[in-house]
């Protein structure tokens, strides 16, 4: 359903963390701004406000703040992120409020990072830079990704993207979605497909079927020389269990871009592991991205002042996105 905004001026809640949006100010129109930076002023500017920008998509300030918080007027919550774990939470999905996501603008740069992990294994690439620091000349043999198995989980924008930039190096692609679909496999059937994957990418969003879905039992579905690429949420992972095979060689590698705690702590073992790619949480960050995010904003904003159907309208019950959901 459209979200009307009536016809007073809007009043928008910006959680910034510290750092406000480029050039808000100059999309919002005769919007009304009210930054807080963190749970403390955002309980203050939340009162009134008609929508609620969460720009710091890290921060947990949202649902710190809601049950002593009047959020009678609030009609819309967007978030500066693809993933929607911080603020859907039981008590935002049963107010009434429609939740939207930044779902478009980090598909084809987080594929692009899966592309450049696989052929970065592939190319033992990190080998060579450590060989080169160390001004050694070493011979070896690399191997080709044609061929190769990806399984990718996650069959939204994001992981459509990795298949198509997988499949055009020759790689074998399989989709996993929540369910079956022309094209797609059921996440019920990941079982029977790990163990012939060469590559596993998660890029599902976070949700109760899904947290802690790679674990000691799924790896052990998993040929040895399987490596895994996590795009999606940390909370995918049972990290223990995936730093243990790691560790003992049950699995080739892995590049992770999230993690069950952020920043990953300096005592992890993962840090040290030669066989595993690891990056703070940038695999969609490109030059621009933050434009980009405000200019999405800002395109629902005038569709929310004008009465229209909003843009990534977020599912309540799935948690995410569906393909009729949010139309353009």
């Amino acid at each position: 359903m459209p979200v009307s905004a009536g016809q007073d001026p809007i009043t928008v809640a910006v959680l910034h963390g510290g750092e406000t949006p480029p050039g808000l100010e100059r999309h919002a129109g005769d919007a009304r701004l009210r930054f807080a930076a963190d749970a403390g002023e955002l309980a203050a500017v939340l009162p009134g406000s008609d929508v609620l920008l969460t720009w710091d998509f890290t921060s947990d300030a949202v649902k710190d703040v809601w049950e002593a918080t009047d959020t009678d007027a609030l009609r819309w919550v967007h978030t500066a992120s693809a993933g929607v774990d911080r603020v859907a939470f039981p008590a935002l999905l049963a107010s009434g409020a429609t939740l939207t996501n930044s779902r478009g603008v980090f598909d084809r740069p987080i594929a692009e990072f899966v592309l450049g992990a696989v052929i970065a294994f592939a190319k033992d690439t990190a080998r060579s830079l450590t060989l080169q620091r160390e001004r050694t000349w070493r011979h070896r043999e690399t191997e080709t990704v044609a061929g190769k198995v990806a399984t990718v989980v996650g069959s939204g924008p994001i992981g459509r993207a990795v298949a198509d930039l997988l499949g055009a190096v020759g790689m074998r692609v399989r989709l996993v979605g929540r369910r079956a679909a022309d094209g797609v496999h059921a996440f019920d059937e990941l079982p029977g497909l790990l163990p012939d994957t060469d590559h596993l990418v998660l890029a599902a969003p976070l949700t109760d079927a899904t947290r802690g879905m790679l674990h000691a039992g799924t790896i052990a579905l998993l040929p040895e020389r399987a490596r895994v690429v996590n795009v999606g949420r940390g909370a995918l992972v049972v990290q223990d269990d995936l730093t243990d095979a790691l560790a003992t060689g049950r699995l080739a590698g892995a590049a992770l871009d999230v993690f069950e705690t952020e920043p990953l702590p300096a005592t992890s073992p993962l840090w040290a592991m030669e066989h595993v790619l690891l990056s703070p949480h940038m695999s969609g960050d490109v030059v621009g991205w933050k434009d980009m995010l405000v200019e999405l904003f800002a395109d629902n904003l005038a569709r929310f002042r004008d009465g229209r159907e909003l843009r990534n309208v977020v599912d309540p019950e799935r948690g995410y996105v569906s393909s009729s959901a949010g139309k353009v």
